[in-house]
């Protein structure tokens, strides 16, 4: 005999049913699922957290207008503004109807309140304590043509829609439209065809009225958010430009002060080279010890370059020229005058060759100050203060206000000169204030200090 055993496929686990589904039942059921945690997160979940409306900001444009007194008290307008709006429920719901039982009449006055001014504190509870108030108002009270909201339900539910939308989000503002439209069509064909309430069901105006004031928050909302992100892009954006500046104005004093720092290395190597011959008979000590001066300025040299290769541009050259200083300002400043800035320089104390690494940095101070009065205040005169003081130099670089404002339009520029001056400020461990005068002019200080040499030291 020949058995014959038949494999039956084996059942789907549990829970796998949609996976054996077309691509679209999985697309439905993953859309749907998605669109019931959304739900749960939104309005089921810690429904009832205590959350209150927090105080306003007070530096709004239209606030500052406002005087002292009333601006404290301006941060707590969209809570008045809640009170204000629960009272109106309160009238339309005690003007609009009665109540066949009187023992019921301040109670259901009092359901078109409490979820509006629950709204402060649990937005999302007030939500379901006002769809919750409108089924018990529909059930116990006289509502004649207002069905399946009467009036103040009407006032209290949009109301409530309004607030707990802009509290929460446009997700959560869906949700309570559909739900709310839930509720309508529900209320229409269990009860609507009883008696006269067929005939006056409002459940159109709600629907309309909701969708058109949540669509405006929901704008309201994509509008906020976007500028949010916004403002933060540009925050970053400004970080990373600072940023890029201050390395940008590095790399060029890297570039500036090699030349200085070369030459001093140069002068080293050359003399350490060349002490040796002008003594007769040296011994062999002093010997080595001038060759490995000379041996560590060489390598010293080989280094600086470099380092120096690794900031600079691929298209950077080096000047020709060797780095101006202070002596060099006078040619500055004439050429400043021939763009039409009417500058003067002054000099006080007792003139005195500096380390080239200040002298640099104070001629270079001085030309993006000039540079930023020619950009800022055209029109403006200037004053260029020198002062050669004990354990240091001082410069003060002052221009006047502009002429006519009015006529004149300044050039905005970069707005990264200053920064470019603290950077050298701040290398040579010295003092910098840069701010507008009291007459509307702009000064920048700057205290150099430079270490003093005794006539005794090599």
């Amino acid at each position: 005999m020949t058995e014959t055993t038949h494999a039956h496929p084996a059942a789907p686990p549990p829970g796998d049913g949609a996976k054996s589904r077309s691509p679209e039942y999985r697309l439905a059921y993953r859309l749907a699922r998605n669109a019931l945690r959304g739900l749960r997160h939104d309005l089921i979940h810690n429904a009832f957290d205590y959350r209150p409306l927090p105080r306003r900001e007070t530096n709004g444009r239209l606030v500052r207008l406002l005087p002292g007194r009333l601006r404290e008290y301006a941060g707590w307008a969209p809570h008045a503004l809640i009170v204000a709006i629960s009272l109106l429920a309160f009238g339309v719901s005690d003007l609009a109807f009665g109540v066949s039982d009187s023992s019921f009449d301040v109670i259901l006055d009092l359901l078109a309140v409490i979820p509006v001014l629950m709204s402060l504190v649990r937005p999302v509870g007030a939500f379901w304590m006002s769809m919750g108030a409108t089924v018990v108002s529909t059930l116990f009270g006289d509502i004649g043509d207002y069905w399946p909201w009467p009036a103040g339900s009407f006032v209290c539910h949009l109301a409530v829609l309004t607030v707990v939308a802009l509290r929460t989000g446009p997700r959560t503002a869906a949700w309570m439209w559909v739900l709310t439209a839930l509720y309508g069509m529900s209320a229409k064909i269990l009860i609507g065809h009883v008696g006269p309430y067929y005939h006056g069901i409002n459940t159109g105006p709600m629907l309309v009225l909701s969708a058109l004031i949540l669509l405006c928050v929901a704008v309201w909302h994509i509008r906020r958010s976007a500028e949010e992100e916004v403002t933060a892009q540009q925050t970053v954006t400004a970080h990373e430009r600072s940023r890029r500046t201050l390395l940008e104005e590095r790399t060029t004093i890297a570039r500036e002060l090699h030349d200085v720092v070369a030459h001093h290395m140069s002068v080293v190597a050359i003399q350490a080279e060349a002490a040796p011959y002008r003594v007769e008979n040296p011994p062999p000590e002093l010997e080595r010890a001038f060759a490995t001066i000379r041996e560590n300025a060489v390598a010293a040299l080989t280094e600086l370059r470099r380092v120096l290769g690794v900031v600079r541009a691929e298209d950077y050259e080096a000047p020709d020229a060797p780095q101006p200083t202070l002596a060099d300002l006078d040619a500055l400043l004439a050429n400043v005058r021939d763009t039409g800035l009417d500058v003067e320089k002054v000099v006080t104390g007792a003139v005195r060759e500096l380390p080239q690494g200040v002298e640099l940095s104070a001629y270079r101070i001085v030309q993006e100050a000039l540079s930023n009065s020619l950009r800022h205040a055209p029109g403006a005169s200037a004053r260029v203060e020198i002062g050669y003081v004990l354990g240091g130099l001082g410069l003060r670089i002052v221009n006047g206000p502009v002429p006519a404002p009015n006529l004149v339009k300044p050039s905005p520029g970069a707005g990264h000169g200053v920064t470019g001056m603290r950077e050298r400020v701040t290398m040579l461990n010295g003092e910098m204030t840069a701010g507008p005068t009291d007459d509307g002019g702009y000064e920048v200080a700057v205290f150099l200090p430079v270490a003093s040499v005794n006539e005794g030291d090599a």
